[in-house]
């Protein structure tokens, strides 16, 4: 069974008015556990529309998405809540932390929505801020740590709780070359760990550190298959 089968779906926004936009037509794909898959496209190719829906984030108007064999557009809100609370880890260009929150205490936030205990929740996101390296700087505010700092804050939220799926939106955005590298290297072990992930780019370079490729232009998928080639941050240590 597939991980995620995504079968003729359409997103249709202000359907049946001159406005109408169609961002995605007739789109199917299917993602295998522990697949390494970059979904490259430019701004308005509807890559960001199939994210959010793969992300349970939306529904799409036709088609339908299973999710580990579940009919993901049948669920109650609450449901896809619970969905992407248990089952996919977010990373997004913007990093998305509270300024007023520590390291430590913007990994709990996710932890305190699932109901996980205060003793649990400490030590799952002390763990995982371990594990991105960030050990010494738990204590410290997002206004006291560099950008690349800042996303291997956002990294640990996403894996607290080992999700099957990270979804990683332009995780690099707003980084230099050398930390960008870094983030690519943890997701690239990440994968080698087992988790499934999902990378969202505009960057052909970037989607070359992935180990499947799909192409996306005016909502449809133009191709689906490997890398053109071996991408540096593969090879060796961290970059």
């Amino acid at each position: 069974m597939d991980l995620i089968d995504v079968r003729q779906i359409s997103k249709i926004y202000h359907e049946g008015t001159p406005s109408e936009v169609k961002a995605l037509d007739n789109v199917s794909l299917q993602i295998k556990e522990g697949e390494f898959v970059a979904i490259l496209g430019q701004s308005g190719s509807g890559k960001s529309t199939l994210m959010n829906i793969l992300g349970c984030l939306d529904i799409p108007t036709y088609g339908e998405y299973y999710l580990r064999g579940k009919a993901v557009n049948d669920m109650r809100l609450s449901v896809l809540s619970n969905i992407r609370n248990q089952m996919i880890g977010f990373i997004f260009q913007g990093f998305n932390l509270i300024p007023a929150l520590t390291a430590l205490e913007n990994v709990e936030l996710p932890l305190i929505y699932q109901g996980i205990k205060p003793s649990e929740r400490k030590k799952l996101a002390h763990d995982a801020l371990v594990s991105v390296g960030l050990e010494g700087r738990m204590n410290h505010r997002p206004t006291e740590m560099s950008g690349g700092q800042q996303q291997r804050v956002a990294i640990a939220r996403a894996v607290s709780t080992k999700p099957p799926i990270i979804l990683a939106d332009e995780p690099t955005g707003n980084l230099d070359s050398k930390a960008g590298n870094e983030i690519m290297k943890m997701l690239i072990d990440l994968n080698g760990a087992g988790t499934t992930i999902l990378l969202i780019t505009h960057d052909n370079h970037l989607a070359q550190c992935a180990k499947r490729i799909l192409t996306i232009q005016d909502g449809k998928i133009k191709s689906d298959g490997l890398p053109e080639k071996s991408s540096g941050l593969l090879e060796g240590g961290r970059a």
